[in-house]
């Protein structure tokens, strides 16, 4: 199953586990330990007590309470020093316990905070990294729907780096693409005919873009030729799994698809995918540009320079950063939907 970042109040997910970011006593304290607290009732502070408090980097379990959850994992991060005293392992660690004993209680779906990130200061974008890292390594291995739940636009940052290539990306790609619709729009009403040569069609007739490549035809035959023409998205998918020695399995966990979805596309030969989840393929797939035109055209799609996620997905095949939990992270920060998802 896949992972998903959100924007909600962990209090409120209706999933089988959520986890505390607690302090060693277990028995309450501010931010998302106070919360979850206040949320669950008193049975859960008395439960607590007879846990005997928790080591840094390690995980108990608990009831939910009044939660609309089954259970609460409650686990100790690190405080941020400089670095350099394991706050990495330490930070590793509580998410590996917490995922471990959700495992164990037959957890179906688990909830997390950003661990370590609010009062015990650890950077932001290193405990995103830390926590994408782990929970997608897991995920590779495991079925189960993990969320990152982000309760603001304050706690949750991707690295400055990182936003400022993204940024600087979309800003020459969309600039360009509005610039060309524009005079094409003069050409339009007759102010210059010259611009006929050089017409872009406008966002809303992206789906028939005659500027988007065509599937190349080097080296096939007529036959084959022909056969490519008349093979659906499904078909092309499948096929392309088989060429690239994945199994389905390795190929719906990279690209952050749940299984149930996979087996529709697989039984269904017409099945209509959506955008996000052509290009999720396209991403676990490793396609460069042309081959990820090449499976958007058999759904009926097309990058455009139009769209911010169009054109941040394309920067990730450009720069070959093929790991959709990292792209996921940027359209997140972009306020963009997900791949897979």
């Amino acid at each position: 199953m896949p992972l998903k970042i959100i924007r909600n109040d962990i209090t409120k997910i209706e999933c089988d586990a959520i986890v505390n970011a607690a302090n060693s006593t277990l028995l309450g304290g501010g931010g998302v330990d106070g919360a979850i607290h206040k949320a669950a009732g008193n049975g859960l502070v008395d439960e607590c007590r007879t846990l005997g408090g928790c080591e840094v980097g390690q995980a108990k379990i608990t009831k939910g309470y009044n939660l609309p959850c089954k259970y609460v994992i409650h686990t100790v991060g690190p405080k941020w020093s400089d670095g350099k005293h394991a706050e990495r392992e330490l930070l590793e660690s509580c998410y590996r316990e917490s995922l471990r004993l959700a495992k164990e209680n037959a957890c179906e779906s688990v909830a997390f905070p950003l661990i370590s990130s609010g009062v015990y200061g650890y950077p932001k974008d290193e405990a995103l990294k830390v926590a994408i890292d782990v929970i997608s390594g897991f995920l590779l291995s495991e079925d189960m729907l993990v969320y990152i739940v982000v309760f603001d636009r304050a706690s949750y940052q991707i690295s400055e780096r990182l936003f400022a290539d993204i940024t600087s990306y979309i800003d020459e790609k969309y600039v360009q693409a509005h610039f060309e619709f524009n005079l094409t729009r003069r050409d339009r009403a007759g102010e210059s005919a010259v611009l006929a040569q050089t017409r872009v069609l406008p966002a809303e007739d992206v789906s028939c873009n005659v500027n988007a490549p065509a599937p190349s035809e080097k080296n096939l035959s007529v036959d084959e030729a022909l056969k490519a023409a008349d093979e659906s998205f499904s078909q092309m998918l499948l096929r392309r799994i088989d060429e690239s020695g994945m199994t389905d399995a390795e190929c719906y966990k990279r690209a952050n698809i749940d299984r149930k979805l996979f087996s529709k596309i697989r039984n269904d030969i017409n099945y209509k995918p959506s955008k996000a989840t052509v290009l999720a393929f396209a991403i676990a797939l490793e396609f460069d540009l042309e081959e990820t035109r090449e499976l958007l055209m058999k759904a009926g799609f097309a990058l455009s320079h139009s769209y911010k996620f169009d054109i941040i997905v394309e920067y990730f095949i450009k720069i070959k950063n093929y790991n959709v939990f990292e792209i996921n992270e940027a359209l997140f920060e972009f306020d963009q939907n997900l791949l897979g998802v």
